[in-house]
């Protein structure tokens, strides 16, 4: 009888990225608290250095609060061309150890290393080499995680930042777990987290004591992957190449909106940005999804399918307009719009035929 290999993955995620190529970038910056962001009233913060942090500030926090909890606070307009660019040479590093890559995003991905560590070297060492030549290529430093399977590693990255490296083995993942609140387990956020305290679910090992069938009968289909993740198991492979679910711009702005005329010319940009996007990659979707953030922060999606995809920009304006347009007059100021295509599909799959604008 042939014995299962045991998996070896690493996750590896960058430290502060946004703010740290900006500190590397200008010696001024660095050792003070940075914020990547916008710095006007109604901006939103996209990435804090550590400095900042510590401080209390974070990502997606409003500016404003930002700068209440860090007077000193300095704002870098982002430049994500730079980091696209970063990103690059950080990808460049992983393909020297495995093929098996998934990208999260410009500054995180998980690594299948099992074949690798069959030549000799250690999943752990591997990951040590990773983060010196990321060091030497780009001046930044990484954090990663080793172990069994993507949920562990990715709870191993976090545990030592930054600059860290920490190893879950085998013998170790159940305790490892059980430790940890709930919400400190990645994929389960601050609603579902309170959801679960209600239940009296604070631990990992509070978790583990449920059964399946009650986790599922109180947070549906992904009750049976927490009913897994509190014993330490996590069978997703590694997917090289993962297509994106959706492809979305949004903006917050500088006052509260009613007109349909300033709301429409507030899409405009939002519009271009998906477009642009889908003629870069070739990919469509079928999906148009409207995001309206009112001026007391309550948020709604509407959204629309159509048969075949979107062929054209002209056609995605017209149905976020349409989408946009149902939920008008408001008598609440609109400050946030955002829109964004779903059901994406790539290469031959979208030559589906021609969409008709009077659907």
């Amino acid at each position: 009888m042939e014995t299962e290999v045991q998996r070896k993955i690493i996750h590896v995620d960058m430290d502060a990225f946004y703010a740290s190529v900006e500190q590397r970038d200008d010696p001024a910056l660095r050792g003070k608290p940075l914020a990547v962001g916008g710095s006007r009233q109604r901006g939103v913060v996209a990435a804090a250095s550590y400095e900042a942090r510590q401080f209390g500030v974070h990502s997606a926090m409003a500016s404003s609060i930002a700068i209440r909890k860090c007077p000193d606070l300095i704002f870098v307009k982002p430049r994500f061309e730079v980091y696209k660019a970063v990103s690059a040479q950080i990808r460049a590093v992983f393909a020297r150890h495995t093929d098996l890559i998934e990208p999260l995003s410009l500054d995180e991905a998980y690594l299948d290393v099992t074949a690798g560590s069959h030549n000799g070297l250690s999943a752990t060492r591997i990951a040590q080499t990773i983060k010196e030549q990321i060091k030497e290529a780009t001046g930044l430093t990484a954090s990663a995680g080793v172990s069994y399977n993507k949920f562990l590693a990715k709870l191993a990255s976090d545990y030592k930042k930054p600059d860290g490296l920490y190893v879950i083995k085998p013998t170790q993942g159940p305790a490892f777990v059980e430790g940890l609140k709930v919400g400190q387990f990645h994929g389960v956020g601050r609603v579902t987290a309170a959801r679960m305290n209600q239940l009296g679910i604070f631990t990992g090992l509070d978790l583990r004591q449920q059964s399946e069938p009650f986790l599922t009968r109180h947070f549906g289909k992904v009750g049976h992957h927490y009913y897994s993740i509190a014993r330490a198991i996590d069978n997703r492979p590694v997917t090289p190449n993962r297509i994106r679910k959706s492809v979305g711009s949004e903006n917050t702005f500088e006052r509260d909106l009613t007109e349909l005329s300033e709301l429409t010319e507030g899409l405009n940009p939002l519009i271009n940005d998906v477009w642009g996007y889908c003629e870069r990659t070739g990919v469509r979707g079928r999906t148009v999804n409207l995001k309206v953030k009112y001026d007391d922060f309550q948020q709604i999606t509407r959204s629309k399918t159509t048969l075949q995809v979107v062929p054209t920009k002209i056609v995605l304006a017209h149905m976020a307009t349409e989408l946009l347009c149902a939920l008008l007059p408001t008598e609440k100021g609109i400050r946030l719009l955002g829109v964004s295509l779903s059901s994406l599909q790539t290469g031959d799959a979208v030559d589906g035929g021609q969409l008709r604008l009077d659907f």
